[in-house]
Order: C-alpha cells, then sequence, then structure tokens
C-alpha cells in the first residue's frame, strides 16, 4: 500500500478520494516546480473539488493543505508581477480588486445581496453583513483581517428571501480571499 498524504476518515464516514486528492497535489507540486509547462493559479487551487468516498481524507485536513497551496500560488503569482511591473503597479492591481468588493460593501445592511428564491436555502444577512463591516473596517481603518478570517467565517441558514442567495456571496468571498492573499 503507498503512502497516504493525510489522515482518512474511518470506513463508516465519507471524506475525499485520496486517489483524487493525491494525483491533485502531485500534479500541483509539479507545476509548482516548474517540472510541468502548464499554469495554475490560486483562483484555480480555491476552485478544486474533490469526490467524496467511504473511508477517504478527512475534508478539514485537506481543506487547509488547498489554503495553503493557494496561498503559495498567490505569493508566487505578486512575486514574479512585482518583478515585472513593479510594486506599485501591484498595490494598484489591490487596489482594483478592492473596488470591486466596495460598491458592495457601502450597501446598507440587509442589501448587499440579492435575496435567495421562495424555498431555497440562503445565508443569514446579519452573520454576511457582519462580516463586510469587518471588510469596511479592515480596508478604511486597517483592522485586523486575514484570508484565513474569510474562508473561515460562518454564516447561519435562512430560506427564501429571508436570507441571502449563497452564490453571489460565496463569490464576493472568494474576491475578498484574493484580495487579502495579495497583501499577505
Amino acid at each position: 500500500m503507498s503512502q497516504r498524504m493525510f489522515r482518512t476518515v474511518s470506513r463508516l464516514h465519507s471524506g475525499y478520494d485520496p486517489e483524487e486528492v493525491d494525483e491533485y497535489f502531485d500534479h500541483a507540486k509539479q507545476v509548482y516546480e516548474g517540472k510541468v509547462d502548464e499554469t495554475l493559479t490560486g483562483r484555480d487551487v480555491r476552485a478544486t473539488a474533490f469526490d467524496l468516498v467511504r473511508g477517504g481524507y478527512v475534508p478539514v485536513a485537506v481543506d487547509a493543505a488547498l489554503d495553503r497551496l493557494e496561498a503559495a500560488f498567490v505569493a508566487r503569482a505578486r512575486d514574479q508581477f512585482i518583478a515585472t511591473h513593479g510594486q506599485a503597479a501591484w498595490m494598484a492591481e489591490l487596489a482594483d480588486g478592492a473596488r470591486t468588493l466596495y460598491g458592495r460593501l457601502t450597501r446598507p445592511d440587509g442589501q448587499r445581496f440579492a435575496p435567495a428564491r421562495r424555498g431555497e436555502w440562503a445565508y443569514d444577512p446579519a452573520d454576511v453583513d457582519a462580516l463586510c463591516r469587518r471588510l469596511v473596517a479592515y480596508f478604511d481603518h486597517g483592522e485586523p483581517l486575514t484570508a484565513q478570517d474569510v474562508r473561515s467565517a460562518t454564516f447561519g441558514r435562512r430560506r427564501g428571501a429571508a436570507g441571502y442567495a449563497e452564490g453571489p456571496v460565496d463569490a464576493f468571498c472568494a474576491r475578498a480571499v484574493e484580495v487579502l492573499l495579495g497583501v499577505e
């Protein structure tokens, strides 16, 4: 039996497919080390998903490794961008990314995102708005906030128009993570 990269859950529980995970991380390592002529970005890493199988890898451990891998690819892209275009251009890129978030952040609580459709699960607007206020405090006053803080944010659930539609909130949080990783 080959060496496993992560701990596994018991045979009674589901976890990420070990073969898929091992193959992905091996490939990502090859790309990162330049052994494969392919581009892999932080966004690509964040969009990665694995099948669930009985006895698979512990998802939390794999997700944490994906977060570190994403940060490594973002840091390398930042360094390459700065080497080519300079620090001022990188800061302008980050400012542009922050501006794409800021329009939504300035909306009133309860109105930052579209409501979910009738009967659909949605995020509790109060929880999402609290994260948005933390982002405003970060951008306006330099209050501490990390990409991991945004990644690990949890939102209560609602149904229908009483909550924010999940897709736009998830996409917004992903962009916020990109911006924060660019600074970290």
